[in-house]
């Protein structure tokens, strides 16, 4: 299998990444694990801009992109909490294309971000996933996170309730 991941580069996206960055988003929303359901988010270039600026100026936040020979593979986006309580805990967002997953992407993007993370005031880093995203899920165990507890039906999805995942690493 080709680990196209192996020789992706991860950066801190920036406003001129918005469109490829949009087009992963809504690729990823297609396979219907993301969060949102397909076709269902409307975000334009300029609101993405915004967010991306926004997050970037955040010393805790990061938006990063995993790109290979000038395309975008996939995005993270870790988002840091700002209370002086929770403060060293992040919420994590992903997506890989699909023609990208399973072929280190997103270990790629995990291990840039765990590795800037530890650098910061992070200590943990959370996210949830829907419980029968096995790929997903066992990424995220192999990159040191484990499951802490389960949100049962907290997600409608073409009519069915699922449940989701709450995953966490300490740094």
């Amino acid at each position: 299998m080709n680990k196209i991941g192996e020789k992706s580069i991860v950066r801190k996206a920036n406003e001129s990444d918005t469109s490829q960055i949009l087009a992963v988003m809504k690729d990823a929303e297609q396979s219907g694990f993301m969060l949102f359901a397909p076709d269902e988010r409307n975000m334009a270039p300029a609101a993405l801009s915004k967010l991306i600026n926004s997050i970037n100026q955040t010393p805790t936040s990061g938006f990063f992109i995993a790109e290979h020979q000038d395309e975008i593979l996939g995005f993270l986006l870790l988002k840091a909490e700002t209370l002086s309580r929770t403060s060293h805990r992040a919420q994590i967002a992903v997506g890989v294309h699909s023609k990208s997953r399973g072929k280190g992407v997103g270990t790629a993007l995990f291990a840039h971000m765990i590795q800037w993370a530890k650098q910061g005031q992070l200590h943990r880093l959370e996210l949830t996933v829907i419980e029968h995203n096995e790929q997903a899920v066992h990424l995220y165990k192999k990159m040191g996170f484990e499951v802490e507890g389960l949100k049962s039906n907290s997600l409608l999805i073409d009519g069915q309730y699922v449940n989701e995942l709450y995953m966490a690493k300490l740094l």
